[in-house]
């Protein structure tokens, strides 16, 4: 009866070893106990991930280990569903601050997704360190999301600025190419001619049906002379155009003379 019971506590207590260090080797292996969840904003229901965007999450970090805990950095990557396989890392943020037992901190994490559209897996893991060096990691997000292509909008003043500034580059170089490559015309100088002012032509005077004459076409220092030579005809009695009697008979008798 003694080796018997001798023995069965022999058992036990090698029994409890066993258990007791199975217990130490899972603890050091999975590191202090530290809670981690991440969701995407209440905005993104659906848990789009939408390419050319930096798409955000919140993770939420809780140390309940007793122990002086380190958060290093937050990481993740992109898998595919059905392979497992890799399809991108995602950057890894670095922090270096120290989590306070028992008090929950909420961290931003953002990524910047350029994706085949499509379901996939996205992981999101936090790394963190204790006293002694050791470095452990703890998973946050594993869950199927979905890859979408950002709505095309004609008001969207980003979008309308990069193409501004495009079309501008480009426009600057094509004129560039242009005046470099492209032979340029040469146009003669003018040369200038100096032509001597001409004074405008008198007009012809014309005669009217009533045997006058039309004024408008006479220049005005004409129509001056004549009309002072008939204000002195009128005051001498006589016309400019008449003939004194005496030259009148002096006249007719050099006629009568030829004719004999």
């Amino acid at each position: 009866m003694r080796f018997g019971t001798v023995f069965g506590a022999l058992l036990s207590f090698a029994a409890f070893s066993f258990v007791a260090a199975t217990t130490e080797e899972q603890d050091n292996l999975s590191g202090p106990e530290v809670i981690a969840t991440a969701a995407f904003p209440e905005s993104n229901a659906f848990n789009h991930v939408v390419n050319g965007e930096k798409n955000s999450l919140t993770v939420t970090v809780e140390n309940k280990s007793g122990q002086n805990v380190t958060l290093l950095g937050i990481a993740g990557a992109l898998i595919h569903p059905d392979t497992n396989v890799i399809v991108k890392n995602l950057t890894r943020q670095k922090y270096g601050v120290p989590l306070l037992e028992n008090i929950q901190m909420q961290i931003p994490y953002q990524f910047y997704s350029q994706f085949k559209p499509g379901d996939h897996r996205l992981s999101i893991w936090l790394e963190h360190k204790t006293d002694d060096d050791s470095t452990f990691k703890v998973e946050a997000f594993d869950s199927i999301v979905t890859v979408v292509d950002p709505e095309l909008s004609i008001f969207d003043l980003k979008l309308l600025s990069t193409y501004a500034m495009v079309a501008g580059i480009l426009g600057g170089l094509a004129y560039f190419v242009y005046v470099t490559f492209v032979p340029q015309s040469k146009k003669p100088r003018a040369k200038k001619t100096t032509t001597a002012s001409v004074s405008s032509p008198v007009g012809t005077v014309t005669a009217t049906g009533s045997g006058g004459y039309q004024e408008e076409w006479i220049p005005e220092h004409h129509l001056r002379k004549g009309r002072s030579s008939k204000k002195q005809g009128a005051v001498s009695g006589t016309s400019g155009d008449e003939l004194s009697g005496a030259e009148t008979s002096s006249t007719e008798s050099k006629r009568r003379k030829g004719r004999k």
